[in-house]
């Protein structure tokens, strides 16, 4: 039996949806632990929820005793049976929050939707360019461990810090600039992504870092449900940038990965990200 998959994302492979709404306190993702883990240009990752519940953003594929079924535990305090990874993922948030770190509102909202929770992480981006964006474009690893018959696994991106001169790069093709649409970023922006499908990366303009919280979800009734509460938009039209510009990043991009096809021998690009 097929994983089922949402129609919502049949035909673009992502929706925009309505902004989360809230005025959220930096602090709860700025005093958070991080770890050095690149993907999709020069990042750091604040691990809420992981395969094993320590601060790491391994695949749940590189643990011993890897959970099948991970994307069923939903982390709630009050929750009576906690899958072991909860406990120990439980210990490190309250570990984080001895050392000043709220992560209330974080939680909310990647519970709001009320679907099944795999991975949950906070993503700092430093700067970077359009060419960066396009060259470190790249699929996801999220169904690797997912049973034939359950909810495909796709992702829910929430911007955290204001960057509306940001930009989410998605491509159906990697190879093909026609294929790409361009989402600005400001604070409470939210989409979801099959990213196992679409292409993606985020071009960050700007001086500081960008926080965003991603969010692995099962797909089914309670995540269709709660995306069509925040009216889904599954199309919409790519931010406008100048011609030139886009053309010589492309070719930038494009002559950045051969090269680095040619030094290791095989294209990375083929080597979906656990991130």
């Amino acid at each position: 039996m097929p994983h089922y998959k949402m129609p919502i994302l049949e035909q673009t492979g992502y929706a925009v949806l309505d902004s989360y709404g809230r005025v959220m306190d930096q602090a709860e993702w700025m005093t958070l632990e991080y770890v050095d883990w690149k993907s999709s240009g020069d990042t750091r990752f604040a691990p809420i929820a992981s395969a094993q519940g320590e601060i790491e953003c391994n695949g749940f594929w590189h643990a011993d005793n890897p959970l099948v079924f991970a994307q069923r535990h939903v982390i709630e305090y009050d929750q009576v049976q906690l899958a072991p990874a909860d406990k120990a993922l439980l210990k490190k948030l309250d570990e984080q929050a001895a050392n000043g770190a709220s992560l209330d509102q974080l939680i909310e909202l990647a519970q709001e939707a009320g679907a099944n929770i795999g991975r949950c992480r906070v993503i700092e981006l430093q700067p970077n360019s359009y060419a960066d964006a396009l060259y470190n474009s790249h699929l996801d690893d999220n169904n690797r461990l997912n049973p034939e018959g359950e909810g495909w696994v796709v992702r829910c991106f929430m911007q955290l810090s204001d960057n509306p001169d940001s930009y989410m790069i998605l491509r159906e093709d990697i190879n093909d600039p026609s294929t790409e649409t361009r989402i600005a970023l400001p604070a409470g922006a939210q989409l979801i992504v099959d990213s196992e499908r679409m292409w993606h990366s985020v071009w960050h303009q700007g001086v500081d870092p960008r926080y965003c919280l991603i969010t692995s979800y099962e797909s089914g009734p309670e995540l269709e449900k709660w995306l069509w509460e925040l009216n889904p938009v599954n199309r919409v039209d790519s931010v406008a940038i100048d011609a030139d510009y886009a053309a010589a990043s492309e070719i930038e991009a494009q002559t950045r990965r051969s090269g680095r096809t040619e030094y290791y021998g095989y294209d990375p690009t083929d080597v979906r990200s656990e991130a």
